[in-house]
């Protein structure tokens, strides 16, 4: 019997004991699910913005609360890496942006992401290192639509050049960092655009010597259900169909997706004054630089003749933005399979474009060609309209250009004057299918030759002693300042300060004075009734040219024989003109305007035009400064 109370007594507390431990367990469940569920409300009110640091010199800024979490909102993840050699941008875990590699494509890295769904609207690399790039990256950055998902990162060194208003912009834009970045930092950076920054991280170089660690950020960013383009005063028309599909997919291109005034995508032609459209097929040399190829277009289609028809776009390559560009627009747009590299490929990407241009047109007689990256003037096509008519005429034309080489701001007054040079321009252009079909093609050079096209087209044994017309001041205007062969410090040098004509339908003199034999005329009568300067004076001191009339004058260069330079390019460089090679000469012999006055330049003994020095006259000699290799 006692043995019988004790167990039971035993089986009780053992009852007791349990159910204790139970009550033990199911307490400490409820408080570490009250404890995560608070920890989570608090991470989603600060939008989740998470920084990774490395050592002691990444900082994470923590942005103010976002929209508050609830049941119907949709998140999505972002990391975004800056480095000196790398910027990669991921959402949830899919990389939609990777930059690798040093020293290419340094600068500040821009993406804009679509606020509904996070797919690539923009992507752009501003090398804020060199100057003026942050000036692009704030007119790009005032074409976002608000609200749009905006990446910022740095890669290698993006800080040099980037100037306090760029600063105080990005400051207005959320970033805390902004005023603090300097020399080789990182930074990544995210915004709801001109609504807020999302997440911020800052890595601090220690040296000058080095780069800071990478700066690497993530954030959970609440999407929204509106994309940002369903603009119901939109009319329903098959210009806004293309509109929205365009505006859907691509971002940075201003108010041709604004709401309230869009840009108009359709232009009523004007013509022009003797067969109102110039009927010539137009030649557009383009590459995936779709935002140059919109500017363009947009100037291109509003001028006045413009043959809308018969225009083509080659792109070189499968790039899907810059055909949807000429969607836009409603015009063809063509696009090529690459062959060879850098130049080469190049100079494929023109041959297989004329080549398609001739089979497009069989019956046209001439091409206009022009790249992507060209403004035109107004009357552009009057231009070619007035002067076509040479190529038939003259067998010693090889082309006729819009572009002049040293058609500077300084340099150039007159938009009605023509010249014939022996350099072939391009940037604008036009010559004959049978130049190009008798000559050209059949011996345009392989994929495999490193070539530029341009320069093969003035090589003696092509060009074969022909000549161009120029016009004193061009009728193009080159503004894109990266590719193969550009980049920003050599547009800003060469470039930037090219004259554009602006005035509407100029009427060319003495056209009918560009053939051979009646130049040569005209040049001579030029020469005999100039005012010779006084050649004892320094030629690049301020008081060499006078100011006082609008004479023409002359001067007289030594130049021993007709590749003898060595006095032009040093006159180049002291009158700011083209300078890399030697150009825009017609037998020994320069035109140009400086301080406002028509100058003419003549190389003795090479020109022909030397038998006009007087004999006092002793021809200006400038010897090219050698550079002090201590």
């Amino acid at each position: 019997m006692i043995s019988r109370r004790m167990c039971g007594h035993k089986n009780c507390y053992v009852k007791i004991c349990k159910s204790g431990l139970l009550l033990m367990l199911v307490v400490s469940l409820v408080i570490n699910i009250s404890f995560i569920i608070d920890t989570r409300q608090k991470l989603h009110q600060q939008t989740g913005a998470v920084g990774h640091e490395k050592g002691d010199i990444v900082h994470t800024v923590h942005p103010q609360a976002d929209i508050k979490p609830s049941p119907a909102l949709r998140q999505a993840r972002v990391e975004v890496t800056s480095s000196k050699q790398l910027v990669a941008v991921k959402v949830n875990g899919r990389n939609v942006y990777l930059n690798d590699g040093f020293d290419e494509d340094r600068g500040i890295h821009v993406l804009v992401l679509n606020q509904a769904n996070l797919e690539v609207m923009a992507r752009k690399v501003f090398d804020t290192y060199q100057k003026n790039e942050d000036d692009d990256m704030l007119r790009f950055l005032s074409n976002i639509s608000p609200g749009r998902i905006i990446v910022y990162a740095i890669k290698d060194e993006g800080t040099f050049n980037l100037q306090e208003r760029s600063r105080g912009e990005l400051l207005r834009l959320g970033s805390e960092s902004a005023p603090l970045l300097h020399w080789r930092d990182t930074w990544a950076f995210i915004a709801r655009h001109k609504k807020g920054g999302l997440g911020e991280s800052y890595g601090e170089s220690k040296e000058l010597t080095q780069w800071a660690e990478p700066a690497i950020l993530t954030a959970n960013i609440t999407l929204e259900n509106n994309n940002g383009v369903e603009c119901a005063s939109w009319p329903d028309t098959p210009e806004t169909a293309r509109r929205r599909e365009f505006c859907q997919k691509y971002e940075g291109y201003g108010a041709v997706c604004s709401c309230g005034a869009p840009e108009p995508l359709s232009f009523t032609v004007k013509p022009l004054e003797v067969d109102g459209v110039l009927d010539v097929p137009v030649t557009i040399i383009a590459s995936n630089r779709p935002a140059y190829l919109y500017r363009m277009l947009r100037r291109l289609l509003q001028t006045s003749g413009v043959p809308v028809d018969k225009i083509t776009v080659f792109i070189d390559g499968y790039f899907e933005e810059p055909l949807d560009v000429t969607r836009l627009f409603n015009i063809r747009g063509i696009q090529h399979a690459p062959l060879g590299q850098k130049n080469a490929r190049i100079a494929q990407h023109y041959k297989a474009s004329l080549t398609a241009t001739f089979n497009f047109f069989p019956d046209s007689g001439y091409v206009i060609i022009i790249e992507e990256d060209l403004d035109v003037s107004p009357d552009f096509f009057l231009y070619f309209q007035q002067t076509m008519h040479l190529l038939d005429e003259d067998p010693t034309l090889y082309c006729i250009s819009a572009w002049n080489d040293q058609g500077y701001d300084h340099s150039c007054a007159d938009e009605t004057l023509l010249y014939r040079i022996e350099t072939m321009p391009g940037l604008g252009w036009m010559m004959k299918k049978s130049l190009y079909k008798d000559e050209l093609e059949p011996q345009w050079p392989a994929q495999d030759k490193q070539w530029d096209w341009d320069m093969w087209m003035r090589h003696g044994a092509i060009r074969k002693s022909r000549e161009c017309i120029i016009p004193d001041i061009s009728r193009t205007y080159h503004f894109g300042s990266k590719g193969l062969n550009i980049n920003p410090y050599f547009q800003e040098i060469y470039f930037n300060k090219h004259k554009l004509q602006s005035k509407p339908n100029v009427r060319l003199k003495d056209v009918d004075r560009m053939t051979s034999e009646k130049y040569e005329v005209l040049v001579r009568d030029l020469i005999k009734g100039a005012k010779v300067l006084d050649h004892s004076k320094d030629p690049c001191a301020e008081d060499f040219i006078p100011k006082t009339d609008d004479s023409t004058y002359v001067m007289y260069i030594q130049m021993k024989e007709e590749r003898d330079f060595e006095t032009w390019k040093q006159l180049a460089k002291c009158y700011k003109l083209w300078d890399l090679d030697v150009r825009g000469f017609h037998k020994s012999m320069w035109r140009n305007f400086l301080h406002g006055k028509h100058l003419v330049l003549v190389g003795v003994p090479a020109s022909p035009y030397s038998d006009l020095k007087p004999d006092n006259v002793h021809p200006i000699f400038l010897q090219e400064k050698k550079e002090n290799k201590e």
